[in-house]
Parts: C-alpha cells; structure tokens; sequence
C-alpha cells in the first residue's frame, strides 16, 4: 500500500465515525492537500512494551506507513530523546477537532506554539494565509527542519525558534494562539499576545483541550473544555517518577488502606481522570495488566489489572482486586488523596470533561465547572 492510499483509508474511517467537522470542510481537504507523509521524518519510534524503538522509512517502509496512518487516534512519535517522547506528529482526529475549535478564517492572524514537524503550520497556512502564521519552536534542529519541509508546502510560515511560553511578544498582536503541547498553565503571554475578542486554543495538562476567548478588556480569557487530547508537556518538563521495572512498589512496602471499590475506572473514565488531574495534579495513574500485576501460582490464571499511583519524592502505591487493596511506600497516602477526590467528584455530580472551563488571569488561572459555575471576565 502506498501513502496515498493510507491516507484515503484513514480518512474514510474519519468520515464512517463522524470525526470530520461538518462546519469546516476545509479541514478534510486541507489534509488532503499537505499528505502527513510529507511532514513525517524518516524515523519514526513504535512503543513495544519495554522502550521506544525506531522505524526507518529506508528499511522498513510499511512498518513506517503503518505507524504514521495508524488510525484516528494514534499520535506518531517523531523524537525521542533518553528513552523519553518529544516530539510527535498529532493524531489527526485531534488535529482536526483543534483546528475546528479555532474558528479559523482567512486572514486571521495566527500564532502556533510547537512547530514539530511543521504538519500543523502548514494546515493553518493554508487556511489563513502562510504570512500570518508565525511558529515558536524551543528545539533549534526542529525548527529548522521544519523550516525546509515548510518552503516546499507552505513557504511564507515564519517559523521562530524560541520560548513556546514566551510566545512571540514582537510579532504580535494575534487572532488566533494554537498550541500543540501542553502546558501546566497557560502564560500569561499567550492572552497578552491575543486581540480582544480572539481565541486560544490549547490542550490543558494531561488531558483536555480548551477554547478561551479573551475579554475586551484583554484582562482575562475565559472558556470551556472542548474535548480531550493529549499532548507532550512543554520541553524540559522533568519525566514522570520511575516506575520499578518489576514487581511491587519499592521496600518497604507497606498495607494501607483499602480504595473500598474497584479501581478499574481509573484506568478507564476520562471524566474522573480529568477531575483527577484537577484536583491531585502532581499524581500519576497508570496501569498494569497480566502477570505483571502481581505473583501468581505457576499454573494459574494471570492476577486482574492493577492500579499504579506515583509521585515525586518517591510515593508509590498499588491499587488490585475488586475492593482496591492497597499497598504504598513513601511519605505520601496517594490512595487515600486519590479516595477523597474521587468521593468529591462524585458528590458534585460526577461533572464530565466538557462540564468544565478555565479563566486565565495574569495573577493564575481558575478551573470551573457546571452547572451554576460560570465563566468569567468575557
């Protein structure tokens, strides 16, 4: 299968699940237009359950298409440096939705944060116009390689390498401020940087994205969560805490107290994990699946899933089993915080993703949710 034929299955699955915008066509033919294979690097790295290995264009071309069409859904990394991602090409699903959330028209001027691989970039470019799109990168090799890809799809984007939290003070003022890697806050400088009346559009944290409209005083943006997405964090962000590679949390592990329900949902229900990253923004949840989970008899069936919970300064804790029996070193009870948050999510409602807003002031930013929580400042 060639590339032209990967991206035409990939974009007929898009239109079978209804993932294609039906109020900004552009977006489809766009895409159509600049093929993600024209951006993609000729390495491309494949998670195989232990690390990151890579997939060269050069040797293994349909392993490489493969990757990069993956599905809807499926981001596909472009760099990875000590072990870690950073860098990738966007799902497109999310692209597509993000780009949809900015309400773009031609003529707007637009400033994108995290130029990757320059994909985006040259969306935006083909809608608005490349001379009103300027694109910070932090990675000097990045940015640079984007600028080439750009020159043959996209010429007039200026592509800046520089502080994505900074934005670009001197370039400004923009219609539109698009990231592409989420921050923990959203700066100040982006609303600074945006015209009353105009938008930002950024994943937030480790899931959601949002739309924040700024005030016609320019001293707040304000707006809902649009949908989920995740995103890498801004470079330099430290990596998550180590995991062992095996087995239970380090010695000494101790009992704790039990979750008193199953812990499946935190491996599954976006809405509490959103909530979660809210409310315990420093904890990490993932999971475990299979004989990994725990010690089981030579000839009997794998231990069900597990729940890992960790954080700096060296707290871990195990959640299993159907009432969440708990097992957890370090100075820290994420269990017990994780239990609280929980329980006070659920006495509010058990509010969804899209249930919740952000305001964004120069003294921080303020999470809200519905209902009788509006926004403020617009």
């Amino acid at each position: 299968m060639g590339p032209q034929q990967a991206q035409r299955r990939l974009y007929d699955a898009m239109a079978e699940r209804g993932l294609w915008p039906e109020r900004a066509p552009w977006i489809r033919e766009s895409m159509e237009r600049l093929p993600r294979h024209a951006f993609a690097p000729d390495r491309l790295w494949r998670w195989d359950g232990a690390a990151y290995r890579p997939i060269e264009r050069a040797t293994e071309p349909d392993r490489w298409l493969a990757e990069l069409y993956a599905g809807p859904h499926d981001p596909a990394v472009t760099q990875v440096e000590s072990g870690v991602p950073s860098s990738s090409l966007s799902a497109p699903a999310v692209v597509a939705d993000m780009l949809d959330t900015a309400l773009l028209a031609p003529d707007r001027r637009v400033l994108e944060l995290g130029t990757g691989c320059g994909w985006n970039a040259a969306l935006l470019a083909d809608r608005v116009g490349g001379e009103n799109v300027v694109s910070v990168e932090t990675d000097g090799p990045l940015a640079e390689a984007a600028r080439r890809r750009l020159r043959d799809h996209a010429p007039a984007v200026r592509v800046v390498h520089g502080d994505g939290q900074v934005g670009s003070p001197e370039e400004g003022p923009f219609d539109r401020v698009v990231a592409t890697y989420a921050p923990e806050r959203v700066p100040w400088a982006w609303v600074a940087q945006t015209r009353p009346g105009g938008w930002i559009v950024t994943p937030w944290g480790r899931l959601g994205h949002v739309a924040l409209r700024v005030a016609a005083d320019g001293r707040s943006a304000s707006g809902w969560f649009q949908g989920l997405a995740q995103f890498m964090p801004p470079r330099g962000t430290p990596a998550s805490p180590p995991w062992p590679a095996a087995g239970p949390p380090p010695e000494p592990a101790l009992p704790g107290t039990p979750l008193g329900r199953d812990p499946g949902p935190l491996l599954r229900d976006t809405d509490l994990l959103f909530a979660l990253r809210a409310a315990l923004p420093d904890i990490h949840i993932t999971g475990r699946t299979g004989r990994g989970a725990g010690p089981a008899p030579d000839d009997g069936p794998a231990p069900p899933a597990a729940v890992r919970l960790y954080a700096p300064g060296g707290s871990y804790a195990v959640l299993d089993g159907p009432a969440g029996a708990v097992h957890r070193t370090g100075p820290r009870d994420l269990a017990s915080e994780v239990a609280v948050a929980w329980s006070r999510w659920e006495e509010r409602g058990s509010p969804s993703v899209y249930d919740h807003g952000l305001t964004v002031t120069a003294d921080g930013e303020r999470l809200w949710s519905a209902p009788g929580d509006e926004p403020c400042g617009v």
